[in-house]
């Protein structure tokens, strides 16, 4: 006799639209119809809007007595969640004045490789490190834990050593290839990210991802960790490599940043900044990555507090594999994978860049 199916959670049905159009996010709101993010923009895959009854409907139907508490009680909930075989998203729920919203990324169930993501060759070697710590910045929605998982992916294929994730919630799931591979999630698995930071170097780990360095003790955490001889991952919410070495520094009182800029001096690896364009056909995305690679002189400008001089330091370390974020997307418009309008409006030097490649300055 067959095995009665599950039923699906009404919420399938929404999932189901947004793979089949090969959407990244979904938005639900009380008063909107249902939207996802189609190649950077987004659409209505509906023209009935969302009702209240209909929200708690498709929001609590997948999540548990304890998430729901929290959602009711801090108004804000994030999580990942597996829809089946298909997919895995990562979810955050929140409250707005409209009433219960909530927003789904998906998560690929396959992790891409650095060559399928197109990234550059310095990303490879940036993986190659054995000690280090290595920082993936970017504005949200830029491709940073893609870019990550595809680094994690690397080491998996070719190192046998022990990577611990610490993340929240776990994104891209690592399976075992060469590589031992721990997730740990806050909230089910450790209180916060210090306390599992501070955990870690007991699990003799040789890689650590860490989701993202919001505090400057995670932060401070991150470096002693790296100064231990362990690979470190994790990702700042900036837009270049000179304002996430700002954004570190700045993070700490005055009496501590000329240690701090000693450490960050002495551990850091690299800073890969990511931004995600639209292509020139309009049908797809591509990731643009300004690179950084410590290097002694970059160490002594971080020791002595001169960031504004590390732009011309990558320019002049093109050979070591840097570039700035314009360098790269003067590169794209060359290629003609972008437009040289779409990149203007990443680029840094404004300026500069639209006489190089030729545009006008809005």
């Amino acid at each position: 006799m067959a095995e009665p199916s599950t039923p699906q959670p009404k919420i399938a049905e929404l999932f189901d639209e947004m793979l089949a159009r090969k959407a990244s996010d979904l938005h639900l709101g009380i008063g909107y119809p249902p939207l996802v993010r189609q190649r950077g923009d987004l659409v209505p895959i509906r023209e009935l809007p969302v009702d209240a009854k209909e929200m708690e409907e498709l929001l609590f139907e997948i999540i548990n007595p304890v998430q729901k508490k929290q959602i009711i009680e801090e108004y804000d909930l994030d999580f990942a969640w597996a829809f089946g075989e298909k997919a895995r998203f990562r979810a955050n729920y929140m409250n707005k004045v409209t009433g219960l919203a909530a927003v789904f990324r998906v998560i690929p169930t396959r992790v891409l490789t650095l060559s399928e993501l197109g990234t550059p060759e310095a990303l490879v070697k940036l993986s190659d490190r054995r000690a280090g710590l290595v920082l993936v910045t970017g504005p949200t929605g830029s491709g940073k834990s893609t870019t990550l998982a595809g680094m994690i992916n690397h080491i998996n294929r070719n190192r046998a050593c022990h990577i611990l994730t610490i993340e929240d919630p776990v994104e891209f799931v690592h399976e075992p290839i060469k590589a031992q591979v721990t997730h740990r999630e806050i909230g089910p698995h450790a209180k916060d990210f210090a306390t599992a930071m501070r955990s870690a170097g007991r699990e003799d780990p040789n890689v650590i991802l860490i989701g993202e360095l919001r505090t400057n003790e995670t932060m401070k955490l991150a470096l002693q960790l790296a100064s231990f001889g362990v690979l470190v991952f994790a990702t700042v919410h900036t837009n270049s490599a000179s304002s996430t070495i700002e954004r570190i520094v700045n993070a700490f009182p005055a009496d501590e940043q000329p240690q701090v800029r000693g450490m960050l001096a002495e551990s850091l690896a690299g800073i890969v900044a990511q931004q995600l364009l639209k292509t020139a056909d309009g049908k797809g995305r591509v990731g643009c990555h300004e690179i950084l690679i410590g290097t002694p002189a970059i160490a002594s400008q971080i020791r002595e507090g001169k960031t504004f001089q590390i732009p011309s330091l990558i320019q002049a370390g093109q050979n070591l594999g840097m570039q700035t974020m314009d360098m790269a997307l003067e590169r794209l418009v060359a290629q003609k994978t972008i437009t040289a309008e779409a990149a203007l409006e990443k680029a840094l030097d404004k300026e500069s860049f639209a006489k190089a490649v030729g545009v006008k300055m809005s």
